[in-house]
């Protein structure tokens, strides 16, 4: 009867010193009262978002994107470029999507396409617009002197105004804006790289990478 008695005692004594010992915190520690604070996961690092492969080129920015230039109330943002050969597995992936043809106007033989991401917006009193009513470019983006990429026409939805997929035709009211992807195509060397905007009887350019030094 006495061993039963003496082996409760030890098992009750081994309850409560594994209750008061949890973590190694003795029960002097413990306020049973005190709320109880949740252990916060640890951040994740932040992969940076890459806005352009200009460098792959042998281009160095001076500034980063996004760039804004504005000229006569048009305000053009640039967000992202990506240059890539015209036969490479990302240009067929756009291309084909859109309808994007391998020629341009301005190119027989593109050895590249180049995929932008813009903000136009309108903060002028007169419409703003590309399309059969006005064919006339607004802005340039030039990699060398005479050297402006192509604008390249979406076959598959050149007919649908402000299209944010894949930009062709628009129109902008006054304080209309629109965000819309934008392709090109380009042959040539790049020596620089720079925006240039013509609108309202105003021009304005901005160099993200500067013309090199002689």
């Amino acid at each position: 009867m006495m061993k039963k008695t003496i082996l409760k005692v030890s098992t009750a004594a081994l309850l409560l010193t594994q209750i008061f010992s949890v973590g190694g915190a003795s029960a002097k520690g413990l306020n049973p009262s005190a709320p109880r604070v949740a252990t916060a996961p640890a951040a994740k690092a932040t992969v940076p978002v890459m806005t352009d492969n200009l460098f792959k080129y042998g281009l160095k920015k001076n500034i980063e994107l996004p760039v804004t230039v504005t000229a006569g109330g048009l305000s053009y943002t640039l967000h992202k470029i990506m240059i890539y050969d015209i036969d490479s597995k990302e240009a067929k992936a756009i291309r084909n999507k859109y309808g994007y043809g391998k020629y341009s106007d301005y190119f027989r033989n593109p050895q590249y396409f180049v995929w932008t991401k813009i903000t136009i917006a309108n903060n002028s009193k007169k419409v703003v617009q590309r399309n059969a009513s006005d064919v006339t470019d607004k802005w340039f983006l030039s990699m060398k002197d005479s050297g402006a990429l192509g604008s390249a026409m979406p076959r598959f939805v050149a007919d649908k105004k402000n299209n944010s997929s894949a930009l062709w035709s628009f129109k902008l009211k006054p304080g209309e804006k629109l965000t819309a992807y934008e392709g090109y195509v380009y042959e040539g060397s790049f020596n620089y790289f720079a925006i240039r905007l013509f609108f309202n009887g105003s021009f304005s350019e901005k160099f993200i990478v500067d013309r090199p030094r002689e």
